[in-house]
């Protein structure tokens, strides 16, 4: 593709060159995604041109949500945990008002992923099946998917999962009192908690509008769709203002 049009985040010249790569279809959207390739070179820098970030990717060098990724094209997005076992270091992909940035966690952080329900449906058989932001879907077994107590799921939760067994760990409501960042618009990458959703009738929820304060208790508002819980009375994931 060429270099103009690419997401304007991307760590490249827009003059030096007409062409970048193009990230395969996958799970995460073009423009909210990172190629592989640029991770390696322009972010990491574990490499000075194209050729060598390759070669460092088709070692199986490096890891995505704990699979080893071959594919330079392949696109990185939010949440995603990029692994480099050689040199013991782990990053978490983040939204800031740059646009993604690769944040590096601890061990503690490292075995598991936050992943948003975007949608979700009845199997046959009764089974819930849960389709998250990242293009992955989980199955929970469920009795009656009808009984509230049985489906404590609703779009725009988070699961906390294991990047090892897929499996979920917890499970983050979206409501009042909770942690999150927000992931678009202006204010993309404010975090903090939620103090307010104005939901109106007929409307839908996901365009509800939200307000975020922040721990300097300043008030930023947007939609519930770019809302992004990461914790309860705590943060489940670090960020670099912890740092």
């Amino acid at each position: 593709m060429k270099r103009r049009p690419a997401p304007k985040f991307w760590p490249i010249h827009r003059k030096e060159f007409v062409w970048t790569i193009e990230p395969k279809p996958g799970p995460h959207r073009i423009s909210h995604c990172l190629p592989l390739v640029l991770v390696v070179r322009d972010i990491l820098r574990l490499a000075k041109t194209r050729k060598e970030a390759k070669t460092i990717i088709s070692q199986g060098k490096i890891r995505v949500d704990g699979k080893v990724q071959l594919e330079e094209h392949f696109p990185i997005g939010l949440m995603d945990v990029i692994s480099i076992p050689e040199m013991k270091k782990t990053y978490r992909i983040l939204p800031s008002k740059k646009g993604l940035i690769l944040h590096p966690i601890g061990k503690e952080e490292a075995p598991f992923k936050l992943c948003q329900i975007k949608d979700k449906n009845i199997l046959k058989g009764g089974h819930l099946q849960l389709n998250l932001h990242d293009g992955r879907n989980i199955k929970v077994q469920v009795e009656d998917p009808q009984k509230p107590e049985e489906d404590v799921f609703q779009t725009l939760d988070v699961l906390k999962t294991d990047i090892r067994s897929q499996e979920i760990v917890a499970h983050l409501k979206l409501a009042e009192g909770m942690l999150a960042v927000i992931v678009g618009g202006k204010n993309v990458g404010k975090y903090g908690k939620i103090v307010a959703i104005e939901e109106r009738p007929n409307q839908k929820r996901r365009d509800s509008l939200v307000t975020i304060e922040d721990k300097n208790n300043s008030h930023f508002q947007t939609t519930l769709s770019l809302i992004f819980v990461v914790g309860d009375t705590q943060p489940w994931i670090s960020f670099p203002e912890d740092d």
